[in-house]
């Protein structure tokens, strides 16, 4: 579990600094839990080329990610550790300013949708993970990317484990599922999908190797795809584009009805013009899909290999790592003597942005180019940020990051 040392308020996990000075200065600095590189030597290879991850520069770059937060956002309130910071460096390919931009939309995004964010945590959605609409194949792709199995539409039998099945009451025989707005709303399946994508990301292997999303859309009808408008649809390419610390390698569409044309429609203006020549529509056309992912990681219900679609071994991991989702930076506690308002537009002027802008409600009519990465104020209401200063740090200064950003440009 990573350790959140919050930075808009006191933490346990700090620890004063011998060099920052005498310890009449007070100053308390966190205590960092020790990075330590669970990349095999082919996938430290491979972040080498594609990432361009160095690693005798691996620990210089977070620390001048972590001044870049300190200096620009001290009331963010995130975790700063090694681990946490490298997420977003490697999603960034080591751009500082753009993996900064990334942390930041991060945490303006799961402030700024509380449906979505409150409460987040996954025995909160558990009965999501039951119905089978979202969970991960069992076995890696070939390039050692993890497979998330979307099914907003389709009634199938899936298996499950015996302990399982006795959570839907129907005795020894497989469920049945399918997702219907009336039993909860669409933001729930959003949140386990942002739940999954959490735990996935967790893994070293998975920030360099990136994920593959296969969306199977059978019997999606009118009135689900009605559910997902502009407006949602806005908010989660928002967040998988500019806002999660993941990279999708391909999105692969099958049994797409013909409602579904009028559903991209809707997608594709939000979509960079990577993300969307990575979406491969193939209809019903199995062949089609196993050119994309081969058969041998597919369950039987895509003609694959590798046995019926168990949903349960992604359920129970998932529901085990409850203690990794405890904490909930969807709402920070602000100084009793300050509102939202006002700290935003003291932190903006800092910065000599000016007054904060008022929320816009009309966020889902503005456009967002598809070139152009969304920046917070694209959301459409501003992160809530609490009165804070960052501790000096130890390590690499501001001045020597922008130094090794220019000469890594260079090279």
């Amino acid at each position: 579990m990573d350790s959140w040392c919050i930075m808009s308020g006191e933490s346990d996990c700090t620890r004063t600094s011998p060099s920052a000075g005498s310890p009449s200065d007070n100053e308390l600095l966190p205590d960092w839990p020790k990075y330590v590189c669970t990349l095999s030597p082919d996938l430290v290879t491979k972040a080498r080329e594609e990432l361009q991850e160095k690693p005798e520069w691996r620990l210089r770059d977070v620390q001048a990610l972590r001044d870049m937060v300190c200096k620009d956002y001290p009331s963010l309130g995130t975790c700063l550790d090694d681990a946490f910071l490298l997420r977003f460096l490697r999603a960034r390919k080591f751009d500082y300013d753009r993996a900064l931009q990334l942390l930041v939309n991060y945490h303006t995004c799961r402030r700024t949708w509380p449906e979505v964010f409150s409460n987040l945590k996954p025995s909160a959605i558990k009965p999501v993970l039951e119905s089978g609409f979202v969970t991960v194949l069992p076995h890696r792709d070939p390039q050692g990317r993890h497979v998330v199995c979307i099914r907003p539409g389709t009634q199938s039998r899936v298996s499950l484990s015996p302990s399982s099945r006795r959570v839907w009451a129907k005795s020894l025989f497989p469920a049945l599922y399918r997702w219907t707005p009336s039993n909860y709303p669409i933001t729930e399946n959003i949140r386990a999908i942002y739940l999954t994508l959490e735990k996935l990301i967790q893994s070293e292997e998975t920030q360099v190797n990136g994920i593959v999303i296969l969306a199977d859309y059978k019997g999606v009808s009118l009135s689900k795809a009605s559910h997902f408008g502009p407006f949602v649809a806005k908010k989660v390419i928002g967040i998988l584009q500019d806002g999660f610390p993941i990279r999708i390698k391909a999105v692969n569409i099958i049994n797409e009805p013909r409602i579904f044309k009028g559903i991209f429609a809707i997608i594709k203006p939000f979509l960079k013009e990577k993300i969307a020549n990575r979406f491969f529509l193939h209809g019903c056309d199995l062949n089609s899909l196993h050119q994309n992912i081969p058969p041998v990681i597919l369950p039987e219900e895509y003609g694959g290999t590798a046995g019926k679609l168990d949903i349960s071994a992604w359920n129970e991991l998932l529901l085990a790592s409850e203690e990794d989702f405890l904490h909930d930076f969807s709402e920070l506690v602000l100084p009793c003597d300050s509102s939202p308002q006002d700290l935003l537009g003291e932190e903006e002027e800092e910065h000599g942005h000016g007054k904060a802008d008022t929320i816009d409600s009309s966020v889902s009519h503005k456009h967002i180019t598809a070139d152009k990465p969304i920046q917070v104020g694209d959301l459409g209401v501003k992160p809530i940020v609490t009165k804070s200063s960052c501790s000096s740090m130890p390590g690499t200064s501001i001045m020597q990051a922008s130094t090794v950003l220019r000469r890594r440009r260079k090279a």
